[in-house]
């Protein structure tokens, strides 16, 4: 099954999304370590909160992306029964 390339980028924005996801939540946790640990702790989950609501949001789009594919399946194929 071919892809379009629609389908290839919100792939590849998926994987960046989880790989930002998990390399920034440590790169936050770091940089705000001085500041003490439940305050650091505290941006990081909520930096985590952010980037999964934009992972959810991506994931929302693939799955619209495959509704619509369906329904112009489904609309073609009534078409054909209506017209016969």
């Amino acid at each position: 099954m071919q892809k379009d390339i629609f389908d290839r980028i919100i792939s590849f924005l998926l994987g960046a999304s989880w790989a930002l996801a998990l390399l920034g939540a440590i790169i936050i946790f770091k940089v705000f370590i001085f500041l003490g640990l439940i305050f650091s702790i505290f941006i990081t989950i909520f930096y985590i909160f952010i980037i999964l609501l934009l992972i959810l949001l991506l994931d929302s789009f693939s799955v619209n992306r495959q509704r619509l594919e369906e329904s112009k399946k489904q609309t073609k194929l009534l078409e054909r029964l209506n017209i016969n």
